[in-house]
Parts: structure tokens; C-alpha cells; sequence
């Protein structure tokens, strides 16, 4: 059960001090604080964790400062979708809304390689009004004499290129609990000129260590990937343990999957799973069809499979793309082969914007239909 607070409700108000103290007697009841500050006010839930079945939703949403309950399910407690549950699908972070009901692309680099690749990424974003990217420091990879990324070496050069270009929002892989302190270090050193997303990779999806301690930091939201070789339902609740140490800026990425029932694509690509996510939980949800695809290869239409694999996202639902360009693809460190040219990016974005307008058009009657009209 979920007790959420009204906003003039504060810790040192009487009201708190009045319903904390009733809380704390209840019989085989532990609660879990969780405060989301906002611009303006501050969003207080109080988690009931235990024996919960026999308390009234009538009787505790009329406590001292509580705005409404919410009973949840067993599954997904904090990140899930509950019956009569009105809380947001939505946050907001460095002037960026991440939610159920818009899109963000992020077009980047999948391993930064040179300070001049970089900058050539960064202004083609500006120059066609993009203010996210992705942009990869540490990269695990498969093979141990691979590249494995240029780590916090190149964060300072990547952080300041963002702001000079009217970056907002840069996803970036972490695999340690050190990476995340390396990022925080290189942003206050250049000044915070932009914002980082977190994000966790295929491998990392079931480190429930990492998944702790990324989640007990609230500074930078989080994009988790679906591991590559698990159910969604294990996926979904690695997106729990983040936000059961706190963190609830959850992003949820489908990065296809590890079968060779997909080939000759690099995996099997699962972005029919995007309506599924948003149906089961709050969170937005992700696709990145660059690891599920992993070629250029086109079709006899003139059109890439990437871009095929991006429009059945987006038309699905989809409110964040993550997908690789390069300036010099042949000269890239990481996944070359599947990059897209900076030249293709326009037509890209196009692309983009002619499959979300088709699935504001059959979200719209989707709607008519309901209502009878």
C-alpha cells in the first residue's frame, strides 16, 4: 500500500509527526519513505510493506496529511501500474520530460572515439534541434583485447562539448559504482554544463549490486536495457531494484534479443514488447534499434532495416530512441558496421516524426472507438 501525502505536508508539520506516529504501530507493518522534490513542492509516498490486506483504503486516506492510497500488487510495487493509480508516468530532468506520452531521440556515438569525432556529433544534433545524445565512456564488451572505451578520460572533453552545443541530456553506460562517481566529478569540474543519463547494459541487468547502488543515487535518471537473455518479467523487476533503493526516474530499454531465431539481424527485435512495458508499469520505454538490428542493410524500398525496426517502435509507442551515428563510420571503434551517417540523419529524424504522427493518429482512434464516437 501506498500512502501519498499531500504537498503542504512536510517532515516537521504535526500532521507528519501524527500519521508517522500511528504508522509506527501498526502490527507487522514496515514503511519506506520516498520524496520526489519538484520545482515548486516536494511529493511525499509512504510505502506500507507487510501484512496490508485488512487496512481500509477509506479509513487510511483520511489520516493526517494523506492525499489519496493507492493498494498495489505484488509485482512491481513501486514502478507498476495499480489499480486506481494515479501517479505519474512522466519526470522531468535538466529541462528534458521523459514520459508515456512523448518521444526523445538519442543519436550519438556508441563509443566515443576522438575529441573531433565528438564535436562533428554534437553540432549535427544542434543543427537539426536535437538536445540528447548518446555517448559511450566505458564499454563492455565480449572479447577482453576489444576496445573497451577511454573511460573518464574523455569525459571532460564530451561533457563540455555537450553544453557548448545546447546538449540537455547524454546517455552514458556505467558498469562499476566508480563510473558513476567519475561522470559526477567530471560535471562539477566542467561546470555541470549538461545532464547525464545512466545507463545499464544487457550485461549488467541481473548485477543486482550495481543495480543498488545506482539506484540509491538520485542525481541522474536511469535507462536499464532488457538483458539479453532473460524474460521481461525479470527485466522489469531489475527496474524494481532500482527504484526500491529510491531512484524512480526509470527509463525501460528493449534491445532486442540474444536468439538466433533473428538472424541475420544481430538479435531478435522485440519492440512489440513496448505497449507491453507501458501497460505493466509507469515507466517510459526505449528502443534501441541499432543492437537489435546491427547491419545497414536495406530493403528493395530504398529504406535501412534500422529505420524499419524504428518506425514499428515508434508506431507501437516507443518514447525514447537510442541509436548509433558516426561521422566516419569505417574509422569507428565500436559497431561501425551498424552506424548511420551523419548525412542520413535528417531523413532519419523525418522518419521518426512520420511514425510517432501515425501513432497519435491511432491513439486518437483508439480513443473515438471507446467512447462510441
Amino acid at each position: 500500500m501506498i500512502l501519498i501525502l499531500t504537498p503542504t505536508t512536510s517532515p516537521d508539520s504535526d500532521e507528519y509527526r501524527q500519521l508517522m506516529g500511528y504508522l509506527a504501530n501498526l502490527p507487522n507493518i514496515q514503511t519506506r519513505i520516498h520524496s520526489e522534490r519538484g520545482a515548486e513542492q516536494v511529493l511525499t509516498e509512504i510505502y506500507l510493506i507487510g501484512h496490508t490486506a485488512p487496512l481500509s483504503l477509506d479509513y487510511m486516506g483520511s489520516l493526517p496529511g494523506v492525499e489519496r492510497v493507492v493498494r498495489v500488487s505484488q509485482e512491481y510495487r513501486v514502478l507498476g501500474r495499480h489499480k486506481d493509480d494515479q501517479r505519474p508516468t512522466h519526470f522531468d530532468y535538466n529541462g528534458v520530460r521523459f514520459g508515456q506520452d512523448n518521444l526523445n531521440v538519442f543519436a550519438g556515438l556508441c563509443a566515443v572515439d576522438t575529441r573531433e569525432h565528438v564535436e562533428i556529433m554534437m553540432r549535427a544534433l544542434r543543427d537539426n534541434g536535437q538536445v540528447c545524445t548518446r555517448m559511450g565512456a566505458y564499454k563492455p564488451r565480449t572479447n577482453p583485447y576489444s576496445f573497451q572505451g577511454h573511460g573518464k578520460a574523455c569525459l571532460p572533453y564530451v561533457f563540455e562539448l555537450g553544453g557548448k552545443y545546447g546538449i540537455k541530456v547524454i546517455a552514458m553506460e556505467v558498469t562499476h559504482e566508480s563510473h558513476v562517481d567519475e561522470i559526477r566529478e567530471a560535471l562539477q569540474q566542467t561546470g555541470n554544463p549538461t545532464g547525464v543519463m545512466l545507463q545499464i547494459g544487457t550485461r549488467n541487468t541481473q548485477n543486482f549490486e550495481l543495480l543498488k547502488i545506482v539506484g540509491r543515487q538520485q542525481e541522474f535518471p536511469v535507462l536499464l536495457k532488457r538483458g539479453f537473455g532473460i524474460t521481461l518479467d525479470e527485466s522489469l523487476n531489475a527496474a524494481e531494484y532500482l527504484a526500491s533503493e529510491g531512484n524512480r526516474k526509470v527509463v525501460f530499454g528493449l534491445r532486442g534479443m540474444k536468439t538466433n531465431m533473428g538472424d541475420p539481424h544481430r538479435n531478435l527485435v522485440d519492440f512489440a514488447h513496448v505497449p507491453v512495458v507501458k501497460r505493466l508499469t509507469r515507466m517510459p520505454v526505449c528502443i534501441d534499434p541499432s543492437h537489435s538490428v546491427g547491419t545497414r542493410a536495406g530493403g528493395s524500398d530504398g529504406m535501412l532495416d534500422i529505420m524499419h525496426a524504428v518506425a514499428q517502435g515508434v508506431v507501437a509507442g516507443a518514447n525514447m530512441i537510442l541509436v548509433d551515428f558516426h561521422p566516419n563510420p569505417s574509422k569507428a571503434l565500436v559497431d561501425g558496421p551498424q552506424a548511420l551517417l551523419l548525412e542520413e540523419l535528417p531523413w532519419f529524424l523525418e522518419d521518426v516524426r512520420i511514425a510517432r504522427e501515425a501513432y497519435e493518429r491511432r491513439a486518437a482512434l483508439a480513443r473515438r472507438a471507446a467512447s462510441g464516437a
